[in-house]
């Protein structure tokens, strides 16, 4: 008899923590029963949503780390127009030998180079000043978009050799 009336107290109790768990409104056993199927079913299309919004959220910060990682390693050229030269300021995160091809390019545009000053300790840093052999019609944008192309050539001709 004292386990039978200890079992009823104890459903009693469960039923009571599921009723309040699910924000239940009904007395009955079955209803309550019932309404804590539908909530459990409700988290679990919750959880569902959540999971597709974190693997969108993956995919997002993926790509976004991809584009990142490429406009790091692309070449940062900047050109200003001094006097009668040019102030050459060039980065590329990808270091290595650059300042070979920059320097035929320049050979080939018909510039001298007055002052240069290059590193290559983690990164290729490079900071010229030339002054064109003649007068030519050379702009900022000419000369910004020929060591550009110089650096690319370099990078495919390394890429192909490997």
């Amino acid at each position: 008899m004292v386990s039978r009336l200890q079992r009823r107290v104890a459903l009693r109790r469960k039923l009571h923590i599921l009723r309040t768990l699910t924000c239940s409104k009904s007395v009955k056993r079955s209803s309550i029963i019932a309404d804590a199927v539908v909530y459990i079913y409700k988290l679990t299309l919750k959880l569902e949503a959540i999971k597709r919004e974190l693997s969108n959220l993956d995919a997002i910060k993926r790509e976004y780390l991809s584009l990142v990682k490429q406009v790091q390693y692309l070449p940062k050229v900047n050109v200003e127009k001094v006097g009668k030269g040019f102030l050459i300021k060039v980065i590329h995160q990808k270091g290595g030998h650059n300042l070979v091809p920059i320097l035929e390019v320049f050979e080939e545009m018909g510039l001298i180079v007055l002052h240069a000053r290059v590193s290559c300790n983690f990164f290729f840093s490079m900071e010229v000043i030339v002054v064109a052999e003649e007068e030519h019609d050379l702009d900022v944008k000419n000369v910004s978009e020929a060591v550009l192309q110089a650096m690319e050539r370099h990078v495919e001709r390394a890429n192909r050799s490997i």
